[in-house]
Formats: structure tokens, C-alpha cells, sequence
């Protein structure tokens, strides 16, 4: 599904500020992989997920995604394969317009434009009926303005609209960071639901190291630009807390861990 071969990017070349931030980098996933990747500070967690959505260009190395190279396509071409949800709530979503005409734009993400004004009756009933599937009120608020929602509506929404035409890829970077923790899980509850529900292959960066274990069937950690752990299966479901402080340990003294 995804395939990336020795992927490198390195910031400032040739300065006192250089810095290598994904070194050599190898990565498969398989059609419906749900992948936790998580790493200490600056370990290439962020940098990796730029590089796939094409936020950066790799100095070397291949991304392809589902037979389909990404690697010379700007970022505005690789939208219609990929779903991204930051870290920022006011990031991925249009503050000053309506709820339901940020669906309306997400909805036609990759496709060609038109003039036709307005949004089909069809269409609005069909946002209606996922937002109520948040169980968040939303769908009762459509014509009100994203900019006038609380920080775990605005990313409950995003989440939907980065999935709303089923991308081949969804991106989550550290997607509920900002939220207090009891937003934090129902937004972690809708990701698996819909992940699930749309079996589609994620690649989900986490400071959380709780979040990391329970989420997803795969779990990588990175250090120094490179995947230093690769964990999947029955070890990932018999994995605890303790045992990941202790591979963090192993892979580097100095590093500084993520949250438990």
C-alpha cells in the first residue's frame, strides 16, 4: 500500500544549523495498517509525515503509494490520495466559514471545479448524518461558523473532512495534543471508529506512549531520522509501558522520552 525506500532529508545542508532529520529511511504498509509512530523531540516523527504529504521534497528516496509515485507530484496533487489532521485545532479547517461549507470544500478535494453555486439537498443531508455520527450536536449547528467551536469540535471535524472521500492514506500528527484529555479520548474514539469503519491505512505520530500501545496494530519508533523499533501483531498487543521505556532506553540514554 505505502512503500518508502531510502528516504533522506536534511535541513540547512552545508551550515553550522545542519540537521538530518530522516536518515535512510524504510517503511512498508500494508493496505489497512493503522500505524502509531512515536520518538522523542526532533526524532523525524513530523518530518517523515511532511515528506509523504510533500510539505518537503527528500534529498533522496522514493514514496509510492499504492503503485502510484508521489515523490515528484507537488502537495497540492497528492491531496486527493492523502487525509491529514494536525496537531493544531485552527489548522485544516476555513474559520470564517460554515461547518457545512467546509465539508463542501473537503468533499470535493481532487476533484475538477465547477461554477455551479450551492449545495445539493442530497449532499447536506449526507453531512448531516455524519456529523451526527459524532455525537457532538453538529448537526445542528451546520450553517454555524467553524471559527466559533471548541478546540475538540474543530478536530473532530477535520478528522471528517481529511476522511470524508476515503483517502488512500490518512495522516495524523499528534492530532489530539492540544486537547485537554477527556476530549482527547473521544476524538482518539472517533479515529478508531472511523479508521476502522473505512478500513484505511494510517499512520498516526503520538507523544503518548499509552496511546501508542492501544491504538493501531503496528507501532514504530523513531530516533535520529530512523526506525529504531518495529512492532506489530501479538508482541504489539502484549506490549506494555515498562517494555517501551526500556527499548527507548536500549536505543539511547540520551534521548528524552516521550509522555507516558
Amino acid at each position: 500500500m505505502l512503500k518508502i525506500e531510502h528516504l533522506r532529508k536534511t535541513f540547512n545542508a552545508g551550515t553550522v544549523n545542519e540537521k538530518t532529520a530522516v536518515e535512510n529511511l524504510d517503511l512498508m504498509l500494508e493496505d489497512g495498517d493503522f500505524v502509531t509512530v512515536i520518538g522523542s523531540n526532533g526524532s523525524g516523527k513530523s518530518t517523515l509525515l511532511n515528506l509523504i504529504a510533500g510539505v518537503y521534497a527528500p534529498d533522496e528516496g522514493r514514496i509510492v503509494l499504492d503503485d502510484v509515485d508521489l515523490t515528484p507530484m507537488p502537495e497540492h496533487k497528492r491531496a486527493k490520495y492523502l487525509g491529514r489532521v494536525f496537531q493544531d485545532p485552527m489548522m485544516g479547517t476555513a474559520a470564517s466559514m460554515m461547518i457545512e461549507e467546509n465539508l463542501a470544500l473537503a468533499y470535493r478535494r481532487g476533484l475538477r471545479r465547477t461554477l455551479r453555486f450551492g449545495i445539493p439537498a442530497e449532499e447536506r443531508a449526507r453531512y448531516r448524518e455524519l456529523l451526527a455520527s459524532l455525537d457532538l450536536g453538529l448537526e445542528d449547528r451546520m450553517t454555524s461558523k467553524v471559527g466559533l467551536l471548541s478546540g475538540g469540535q474543530r478536530q473532530a471535524l477535520t478528522l471528517l473532512m481529511a476522511t470524508l472521500r476515503k483517502p488512500e492514506l490518512l495522516l495524523l500528527d499528534e492530532h489530539t495534543a492540544a486537547l485537554d484529555p477527556k476530549t482527547a479520548a473521544k476524538v482518539l474514539q472517533l479515529t478508531t471508529e472511523v479508521v476502522n469503519r473505512d478500513h484505511l491505512t494510517t499512520l498516526m505520530v503520538t507523544h503518548n506512549m499509552r496511546d501508542a500501545i492501544a491504538y493501531g496494530n503496528r507501532l514504530i519508533m523513531m530516533n535520529a531520522g530512523k526506525i529504531v523499533v518495529n512492532i506489530s501483531g501479538e508482541e504489539k498487543k502484549h506490549l506494555t509501558v515498562r517494555d517501551l521505556l526500556d527499548k527507548f532506553e536500549v536505543t539511547n540514554d540520551s534521548m528524552i522520552l516521550p509522555e507516558v
